[in-house]
């Protein structure tokens, strides 16, 4: 089984940054895509940023030379590094894993972090 995990939400200014990293668990995991989702309030669920294992990344635009995507590998871990932030920018945010088990790839899902940016 495997269990992403977030940390680094939390309650900034406007203009303020965060960090936000995700380590999915598990033995001899060979994960090939990983990405930042979030929900805010009355809104689906939508894309932030994704990084293929090779390091290929894609944004939304509304984070485009705001938000920056990396991971390590080595440490099965996915980081969310956000400058400028806005109010807009409010809601949880979910980390999302794609591991290849071999028989087929499989999606894998954190609980969420809360990012709320107030004055």
């Amino acid at each position: 089984q495997v269990q992403p995990v977030e940390s680094g939400g939390g309650l900034v200014q406007p203009g303020g940054s965060l960090r936000l990293s995700c380590v999915a668990s598990g033995s001899r995991l060979t994960i090939l895509t990983m990405g930042w989702y979030r929900q805010a309030p009355g809104h689906q669920r939508e894309l932030v940023a994704v990084i293929t294992r090779s390091g290929r990344t894609n944004y939304a635009d509304a984070v485009k030379d705001r938000f920056t995507i990396s991971r390590d590998n080595a440490k099965n871990t996915v980081y969310l590094q956000m400058n400028s932030l806005k109010p807009e920018d409010t809601a949880v945010y979910y980390c999302t894993v794609q591991v290849d088990h071999d028989v087929g790839y499989m999606d894998y899902w954190g609980e969420g972090t809360q990012v709320t940016v107030s004055a």
